[in-house]
Order: structure tokens, then sequence, then C-alpha cells
């Protein structure tokens, strides 16, 4: 394991390095949307490196549009659906579209707060479409053999 996976970050090297301000820092950790995992004998927070990609992706989410009401539902569904998953935001990959947080997860995409899937197998639209495509070649061949299509006919009068 490397040095910095196994350090304690002091809340002044989180700011620094994040961008997130102390009060927010502060805010997130008493209403338990991320929390130091750590702290001191004095009562000071310690973050790992783990809490850093949660509070990195916690922060670009919110950035990109998702409420903080928004992100503590996600996360509190993400918990009861993956109670594997103990830090969501660090664990698993996400990706906000508007006030939606997409979990992309051994091969597909679902909503976090519904876990609606959003992503269907590409594969399988295109067999769909090239089925369909079979379907109609006979009925648009035997339209075109009786006068051509209906954009063919009105160029004739124009």
């Amino acid at each position: 394991m490397s040095a910095v996976v196994e350090q304690r970050f002091q809340t002044r090297d989180v700011v620094e390095l994040l961008g997130i301000s102390r009060r927010q820092l502060q805010y997130w950790a008493q209403t338990h949307l991320i929390a130091p995992s750590a702290q001191t004998p004095g009562g000071h927070a310690r973050y790992t490196f783990e809490d850093l990609v949660a509070l990195k992706t916690a922060k670009r989410l919110i950035d990109a549009g998702v409420s903080v009401q928004g992100l503590r539902r996600s996360i509190a569904a993400l918990r009861q659906v993956l109670p594997t998953v103990e830090q969501p935001l660090a664990e698993l990959v996400l990706v906000a579209t508007g006030d939606v947080v997409l979990v992309f997860r051994d091969g597909a995409a679902f909503d976090a707060a519904s876990g609606q899937e959003w992503i269907f197998e590409v594969a399988q639209l295109e067999r769909e479409v090239t089925a369909w495509q079979r379907s109609i070649t006979p009925l648009r061949n035997a339209g075109r053999a009786r006068g051509g299509t209906q954009t063919q006919a009105s160029q004739r009068t124009a």
C-alpha cells in the first residue's frame, strides 16, 4: 500500500487539496453526509485517502448540479441496495446527469436513488433494429414497385 493511502489528512489539508471549505467539511460531517474516518484524542478530524475520494466525488456531483438532498437520497438508497458497499462515494463509479446520480456497476448503469436501470445492452438494440429492418424491407420494396414512395410521387407533381 502506498504512503498516501495510509496517511491521515487534517482538515486544513483537505481544504487545500480539494477546495472544500472548512465549514462545508464540518457541515457534511455533522449531518453525516461524509464524516472523517478518525479523530485525534483531542477531537480533531482526520481524513483517510478513501475519505478524500468520497469528498471529491461529492463536490464534483454537487458542482455538476446534484443537490445535497439528492446526494443524501442516493447514498441512503445505495446503502440499502448494495449493503456490502461501505462508502458509496468512494467505492462506486458515479456520474451526474442533472439532479440524477447514475451508478456504473457490473456492466450496467442505474439511478442511485430509485435503482432504475438506465443503460441497455447496445448489442441487443442492434439486433432489434436489424430484425425490424428485415421485416419492413419487403413492404417498402413492394411500395416502390407500385410507383415509388410518397416523397418521390410528390416531387413529380411539383
